[in-house]
């Protein structure tokens, strides 16, 4: 592992500098909007506006990146966004915003793809699985340190998103000047979600809800934090706990992942969501309460993303995994555009503990329809299933499509194992 590491650590120290940035700029949304007056409908759009700009990213880097190359697109798309994250205290009208997110959006989706390439590149297929899972570690921890950077400073100056700026600019050097180009990045035409959802409805329709609710936990939390008059260091103290209920339950539902019935650790960790919402719901804003809440209903979020990968990709011939990445991925897309629009449409008109409300319900929507698809086929055994690898919803279809491919040769290698041990025996 630590030659691993040794070999791709600029890439991934690049990767920690953006999510320090970029982790900054989602919770400043919240508290800077609350502090400038925009309403919880004005700021679920502006929430939705980066996801866009995510979809259309995922889009058109590919495109970018055959046409002037891997170095270039990283380049152009990092100073879009660090100048547009120094934009935001300059232009602060809902309609800006909006349009600020969506070009920010873009910019990650891109620089997620050109990253991804790069780090695909530097591993083989055995190091392909440590790879991906120091790359979604690096994220995480990058998120998270984002929201102890928040405390340090005044989200009603510009301070803050000037730091963001600079973060997202310092991370080019170590990536840039290791980086080495690579293929270009080829786009399979996503998998028709009519296709997708007869191949894998449990999957496509998981992954659909499980974007509203990742949407509405990163973009939302801020705004409801604000709203129930948490500090800004409460604030920061709530969104970090989203991230670190990842980090801690990632490997425990991951090994339970390859040990049963997808479908039922789908409908446990869904119902687990669910039992949170309803703790945070019930508890009226008792600060610790709520951190608990924040801790569950984030640990299962993320780990959930990765679990319905894996079962979408149990239906799914190896040759139709990337078109069904780009697919997935694109679903994702569509619900967390949808996710923070219904949730500030029910928090203006419910109050803040509407976020609870949707984020409860969309829980309980995932666990009662994986109920359902239990009695509509029967059980793919245990030892025909694609090993199970953490991939955070944040990635590109990059990543997605090499943790599929690797989950499925480590699966198809453990089989002919298993094979060569029943022989000898």
């Amino acid at each position: 592992m630590i030659k691993v590491l040794f070999r791709v650590w600029p890439l991934l120290l690049g990767i920690v500098f953006i999510m320090l940035g970029n982790g900054m700029h989602f919770t400043l949304i919240g508290l800077r909007g609350g502090i400038e007056g925009f309403s919880t409908a004005e700021l679920a759009i502006v929430t939705s506006g980066y996801f866009m700009g995510f979809l259309l990213g995922a889009r058109l880097s590919p495109l970018m990146i055959k046409r002037v190359g891997h170095v270039r697109v990283f380049a152009a798309l990092g100073s879009f966004m660090s100048a547009g994250l120094i934009a935001f205290p300059l232009l602060t009208e809902p309609w800006a915003w909006t349009v600020l997110r969506l070009l920010l959006g873009i910019c990650m989706s891109g620089i997620y793809v050109t990253a991804e390439s790069w780090l695909n590149n530097a591993a083989t297929n055995e190091t392909r699985g440590k790879v991906l899972s120091a790359y979604m570690i690096a994220q995480t921890l990058g998120i998270i340190g984002a929201q102890g950077l928040l405390t340090l400073g005044d989200a009603g100056t510009s301070v803050l998103f000037m730091c963001a700026s600079i973060l997202v600019s310092i991370s080019f050097a170590p990536i840039l000047l290791s980086a080495t180009p690579v293929p270009v990045v080829e786009v399979v035409r996503p998998m028709p979600l009519r296709d997708l959802y007869t191949g894998s409805p449990l999957g496509t329709v998981g992954i659909f809800l499980l974007g509203s609710a990742f949407a509405t936990q990163t973009g939302m939390g801020a705004v409801f934090g604000t709203q129930i008059g948490l500090t800004a260091t409460q604030i920061a103290l709530f969104i970090a706990m989203l991230f670190s209920g990842a980090l801690v339950l990632q490997y425990p539902i991951g090994w339970l992942s390859d040990q049963m019935d997808r479908r039922k650790l789908i409908f446990g960790a869904a119902s687990l969501g669910a039992a949170s919402c309803a703790l945070g719901w019930l508890t009226s804003g008792g600060l610790w309460p709520l951190m608990v809440s924040a801790f569950f209903a984030g640990g299962v979020a993320m780990p959930l993303y990765a679990l319905l990968l894996a079962h979408a990709n149990d239906s799914l011939s190896t040759e139709d995994m990337p078109a069904a990445s780009g697919g997935l991925v694109f679903t994702f897309g569509l619900g967390a555009i949808l996710g923070p629009l219904v949730t500030g449409l029910a928090m203006q008109g419910l109050g803040p503990y509407g976020f609870w409300l949707v984020l409860g319900a969309t829980f309980c929507a995932i666990a009662f329809y994986a109920l359902y698809r239990m009695t509509q086929r029967a059980v793919t055994p245990v030892d025909e299933t694609e090993s199970y690898l953490g991939v955070l919803p944040t990635a590109s279809f990059v990543a997605v499509e090499a943790a599929g491919a690797w989950a499925a040769e480590k699966a198809e290698a453990e089989r002919e194992a298993d094979v060569e041990a029943d022989d000898k025996s």
